[in-house]
């Protein structure tokens, strides 16, 4: 028997239906033809045909995919090394027999999705995003979408777009918050890029988003690489949460004397108020697990140098380019560079400790309880810049690229799912509401009374902590960037008359319009000489 294959018939599309003619032929069926009967045979039913796709199973990857198949999604996945592939189908089905499916040859993980289909990368940005996309857009077709929802610089996705358009292919930028829980169990999903994409994916990006009560923690921010963008100014805005955090806990810690113990009641009933958050939380528990290893808190024994992956350096970076003051921002970075001076902090404290300087100074009686409430207040009022900061950054860059992105409605998307989700946000999306065009959160004037009622405690804190050489980079940095913005008059206008003195480079005046140069040095020679003669 020989079987002809019709050459009309696109064999390797999913929908196909065989048609075969049959003929007599010695010696069988050739391999190349049973192969394709296969995978045809395999494809014809098209309830086995996946919603959508998910490539790249590290950590986020595979959660996120077992959260769309636990949505009732089905959904095909595929990765570089298959021993990934079988982790994810074998967590599949000890899960609830999730509608999952692995595939190790990259064809066949492309085929296996429904037509329009809709693939969600998930690697490490850069270079590896592109060595996927050129895997699997061989086996694409026109109309068809890539989402990438890994930590990605926003130019980077803009290039991946016009690349994908010339292909005839759709693409997104989507910005994944939660960690490995969130994208489990409900992320904050920030996607941009071509607007017909989201639309492919809306009714699964909306399940599987984190939900609070006024929606789905996931909206179209905008085009381009707006996705990537909001998500970097929201890791930027974790980097300063993190930090104040981190400096409340060594203030109370260092100065007030606080056991692992306390700090643990003590963030616990921060999370029952105005400082409600995931970052608080999870800092709680922290306080209260022990090390079993070798006894005692776990939190002592980690070593006090801090990991980034990038996104904080590009929002300052992006700070700077778009000459907008993130100095809490800024600070966080600035405090991760310096421990990794590790080995250098060390000797540097002995040499220091030799020449009369200890670790804190002024070990003074404190009273606990006002000291925790003032460091609360100082914390409240110190994450409110930060955000203040992230959000001045957003509506910059949005009047820059025309995204028109929407403050209000990026606050809401992170009330739930992601890592810098707080009570607060709900306020801040009604300060957007009332006001779109808010030139600073720090104005409105709900947020305006509550900074005013506590920078007297703000103020107490840093004073205490500079006294006791306790560094609070990012608290200090919070009531600077207060206190400058609050303040009509600054002494810039000397820097301007040095910039003039020694540049040429004009000022301006507060009395009359126009730009002027002075000659200083022949001026304050004159004014020597005349102040000589008297």
């Amino acid at each position: 028997m020989k079987l002809v294959l019709n050459k009309r018939v696109d064999y390797r599309a999913p929908e196909v239906y065989i048609f075969v003619c049959v003929r007599s032929h010695r010696g069988g069926t050739p391999r190349v033809l049973q192969d394709r009967l296969a995978q045809a045979q395999a494809s014809m039913d098209a309830t086995a045909l996946s919603r959508i796709g998910l490539a790249g199973l590290a950590v986020m990857g595979q959660n996120l995919a077992l959260n769309i198949g636990e949505k009732g999604f089905p959904i095909s996945v595929y990765n570089r090394t298959a021993g990934k592939v079988d982790e994810t189908v074998e967590r599949a089905k000890a899960e609830g027999n999730l509608p999952l499916a692995g595939y190790r040859n990259p064809q066949d993980f492309v085929l296996s999705i429904q037509r329009p289909r809709s693939v969600i990368i998930l690697v490490k940005a850069g270079a590896p995003v592109d060595q996927t996309i050129a895997t699997l857009a061989q086996f694409m077709e026109p109309g068809d979408c890539i989402i990438d929802g890994g930590n990605e610089w926003y130019e980077n996705t803009e290039r991946r777009i016009a690349a994908a358009k010339e292909k005839g292919l759709l693409y997104l930028g989507m910005g994944v918050s939660g960690g490995e829980e969130g994208a489990r169990h409900g992320p904050s999903l920030m996607p941009g890029g071509t607007p017909e994409a989201y639309r492919y994916v809306e009714d699964v990006v909306k399940k599987i988003a984190a939900q609070v009560d006024d929606g789905p923690c996931v909206t179209y921010v905008g085009p381009g690489g707006a996705g990537n963008f909001v998500k970097m100014i929201h890791n930027g805005i974790e980097y300063g949460d993190m930090q104040l955090i981190s400096e409340a806990y060594d203030v109370l810690k260092s100065v007030g004397g606080l056991t692992n113990e306390e700090l643990h009641q003590v963030f616990a009933d921060w999370n029952r108020g105005e400082l409600e958050s995931f970052l608080v939380e999870i800092t709680a528990d922290i306080f209260s697990v022990k090390d079993d290893k070798a006894g005692g808190d776990l939190v002592d024994k980690i070593l006090d140098k801090t990991g980034m992956k990038g996104t904080g350096k590009w929002t300052v970076q992006q700070a700077a380019e778009l000459s907008i003051a993130a100095p809490t921002i800024a600070a966080s970075l600035d405090s991760r560079f310096l421990s990794g001076l590790k080995e250098e902090r060390v000797a540097a404290a002995a040499i220091f400790a030799e020449a009369g300087l200890p670790d804190v100074l002024n070990h003074v009686a404190v009273d606990k309880k006002q000291l925790v409430d003032d460091v609360r207040k100082a914390l409240y009022a110190s994450k409110i810049c930060s955000y203040a900061q992230g959000m001045n950054l957003l509506r910059a860059k949005s009047l820059e690229q025309g995204w028109k992105l929407d403050l209000g409605e990026l606050a809401r998307i992170w009330k739930g799912g992601c890592i810098i989700r707080a009570v607060f946000l709900d306020r801040i999306k009604k300060a957007y509401d009332r006001n779109s065009n808010l030139a600073s959160l720090l104005i409105d004037p709900e947020f305006a009374k509550e900074m005013v009622e506590r920078q007297a405690a703000w103020r107490r804190v840093v004073s205490l902590a500079v006294s006791a050489g306790i560094s609070t980079p990012g608290m200090t940095a919070s009531l600077a960037y207060f206190d400058t913005y609050r303040r009509g008059r600054l002494p810039a206008n000397l820097v301007q008359a040095q910039r003039d003195y020694f540049g040429a480079h004009t000022y301006e005046r507060v009395d009359m319009s126009g730009s002027f140069h002075t000659e200083w040095h022949k001026l304050a020679k004159h004014s020597t000489n005349l102040r000589a003669l008297i």
